[in-house]
């Protein structure tokens, strides 16, 4: 785990196109929010691993996602319903859950289907979020922490100044 994390550090600091640590936000967002047992996550797991992004950032925001999600389940369950039950939509979600093994993905649970509409919807401001995140922390904040006194202060510790060493910071 400190390994990811300095990989993260590193990826924030580094020459990592900051495009590629927004889509990992975005998408980590997207299945940190989903609940986790359902073939739904695991397809879309795989797929975003496929994709060049910051796999550290990804498994940050996923576990992130996570921890948040239990609160926005209600919210989640209304959506998933109102989408679930759209009459223009009732034929195509009938057809769907007719062929084998898609009943896996349990789509047609509405928090499942709630979170990952929400995490789609959610995908573009995030990824500009965080974009705007590694542009501030590179041009401003970055310089400005290094040279604090509290900074200096804590990278004197043993177990800090190992990990800036391993990071590649002092």
């Amino acid at each position: 785990m400190l390994n990811k994390l300095i990989k993260l550090l590193k990826a924030f600091n580094g020459n990592v196109n900051p495009g590629e640590i927004a889509h990992a936000f975005a998408c980590g967002a997207i299945l940190g929010l989903m609940p986790k047992n359902n073939l739904l996550w695991y397809l879309v797991l795989v797929f975003i691993l496929f994709v060049r992004i910051n796999k550290p950032s990804y498994l940050l925001m996923i576990l992130l996602g996570s921890a948040v999600s239990p609160a926005f389940d209600g919210l989640f369950d209304s959506i998933g319903y109102w989408f679930l039950t759209l009459p223009s939509l009732a034929p195509f979600f009938a057809r769907l859950i007719e062929i084998p093994f898609v009943a896996f993905t349990k789509f047609n649970n509405t928090v499942v289907m709630g979170s990952f509409l929400c995490g789609i919807l959610l995908y573009i401001p995030l990824y500009a979020f965080a974009r705007l995140l590694v542009f501030v922390w590179r041009k401003y904040a970055a310089d400005f922490i290094r040279n604090s006194k509290i900074f200096k202060v804590i990278n004197k510790l043993p177990l800090i100044s190992k990990i800036a060493s391993m990071a590649g910071e002092r």
